[in-house]
């Protein structure tokens, strides 16, 4: 038996997410990799499936929680064995596939990653899908700054839903490469925290949340959205030539009311990025820079620890905006 998270759907009982016991029988048949989880998280999309506010999960009974860690116990793929490290990000886990919010999880082999040299199960959930979409986004900027000759210090990079875990570790990643990082937050009080992550500025969310003209001033040579809706379209209306907007999330909603304006007379990049299906070799560089760039000193400075049990509460908490960085889930406390 193993404890796990369970959301049911019935007529009778409505939606409905609890803690229980489940036996190793149980778990997905279509999984050829069993896993004994040692930590999960709680993302956004956690907070969503968990309250059922959105509907993100496919098929009921579902065990959320869309990323874990931890140790292979049984196998019949051919890349794993009994007692390899691993992790999990996305491939539908926790919508359509039982997920980590679980001490067992069973899942297909070519979905896991070897967890990396140096980086423990704990710190890896640290990270989480939001630390690991936040590389997918720097990483984009990247090739796009190389691309057109943009230097760090040749101007300002806005992140948006700078509290997030998302914004956290994307401020914390911008602001390590030299970056000069303005952060976008509704929560005032917390600009003592973000400047510790490496922001040099703080600006209100409400400077970017209401409608705004076609074509803004030019500011950013580069922005990471967590937020969408008019947040993006003002973040590309600022961006400056030849600058580029990695989009991520929707916390503000999924519509985008913008103008073709900067795209076709400033020539801005719009990157769309997905960490849901990415192809291991992209999630395997992240995940490989990710250990061995990001503060682990800084990490441990933005991550917050709850227990499985706790994990129900926390995801009404973070549809709400009250948590800010990482939680990690100790499934076994």
């Amino acid at each position: 038996m193993f404890k796990a998270l369970l959301i049911n759907k019935t007529d009778e009982a409505g939606y409905r997410c609890a803690l229980t016991e489940l036996d190793e029988a149980q778990l997905p048949a279509t999984g050829d990799v069993t896993v004994q989880v040692a930590w999960s998280t709680i993302n956004y999309k956690d907070g969503l499936a968990i309250t059922g506010q959105s509907p993100v999960v496919r098929s009921f009974p579902m065990v959320p929680g869309i990323d874990f860690a931890g140790t292979v116990t049984a196998s019949s793929h051919p890349r794993w064995t009994v007692g390899d490290q691993v992790l999990l990000n996305g491939f539908g886990v926790g919508e359509s596939h039982w997920g980590g919010l679980a001490q067992m999880a069973r899942v297909k082999g070519d979905w896991l990653v070897a967890l990396p040299a140096g980086l423990s199960a704990r710190d890896a959930m640290a990270v989480g899908t939001a630390g690991y979409t936040a590389m997918l986004c720097v990483s984009a900027l990247q090739r796009h700054w190389a691309d057109n000759d943009m230097a760090p210090g040749r101007g300002e990079v806005l992140v948006t839903g700078a509290n997030g875990g998302v914004g956290s570790v994307a401020i914390a990643l911008l602001a390590g490469l030299g970056h000069k990082v303005v952060a976008s937050t509704g929560r005032p009080q917390e600009a003592g925290y973000l400047k510790s992550l490496g922001a040099a500025e703080v600006i209100d969310r409400g400077a970017l949340s209401a409608p705004g003209k076609p074509l803004q001033k030019e500011r950013w040579m580069g922005v990471v959205d967590s937020v969408g809706s008019h947040t993006l379209a003002n973040a590309c209306a600022s961006t400056r030539y030849g600058g580029a907007v990695a989009a991520c999330g929707l916390a503000q909603g999924m519509d985008l009311p913008a103008s073709v304006a900067p795209f076709i007379l400033r020539g801005v990049t719009l990157y769309g990025i997905d960490s849901v299906m990415a192809p291991m070799a992209k999630r395997e560089a992240a995940w490989a820079t990710l250990a061995n760039t990001l503060d682990r000193q800084q990490l441990a400075s933005i991550t917050r620890e709850i227990g499985l049990a706790d994990a129900v509460a926390v995801g009404r908490d973070i549809l709400a905006g009250q948590v800010r960085g990482r939680l990690v889930v100790n499934v076994n406390a």
